[in-house]
């Protein structure tokens, strides 16, 4: 197993950073490899949410479904990814902070058959890929309108 953790403080108030983190429809606005997020399952986002997700992978697109498992507004939200090669279960925490809110992130990552040869490698690149992806969300958050 491979665990990937970080964190980020953000200038926006710990409410609007856990709403925008919770909805994954917003990832294609940050992420550039995220190319689509569709919520399949019912109500509200929470505990129990699914999304289907597809993003660009080296050669072809890539799709699969990430579970909200834990959603502790505006504290915790936890989640279960599973893909052929990679299972992926992680947090991101939420803390209210003087200049906005500190976010961690902490990733645990089970690679599959060969995959898990790599899992050196797997490290290093998942630790670069986060800290681009909530570099964007910052960037995102901290310069839209009212940010």
């Amino acid at each position: 197993m491979v665990t990937i953790h970080g964190s980020i403080v953000i200038r926006r108030p710990v409410e609007e950073v856990f709403d925008f983190a919770a909805d994954e429809r917003n990832e294609p606005a940050y992420n550039p490899q995220m190319k689509s997020v569709e919520k399949i399952t019912p109500g509200p986002v929470g505990a129990g949410t699914v999304w289907r997700t597809t993003i660009d992978q080296p050669g072809r697109a890539a799709s699969f479904d990430v579970e909200v498992i834990d959603y502790v507004r505006p504290f915790r939200l936890e989640s279960l990814t599973r893909t052929g090669t990679l299972d992926i279960q992680g947090a991101l925490t939420f803390q209210a902070i003087d200049d906005g809110t500190r976010m961690d992130w902490s990733w645990d990552l089970k690679p599959k058959g060969l995959l898990k040869l790599a899992a050196p490698v797997l490290a290093a690149m998942g630790r670069r890929n986060e800290l681009r992806i909530w570099n964007g969300f910052k960037r995102h958050l901290e310069h839209t309108a009212g940010g």
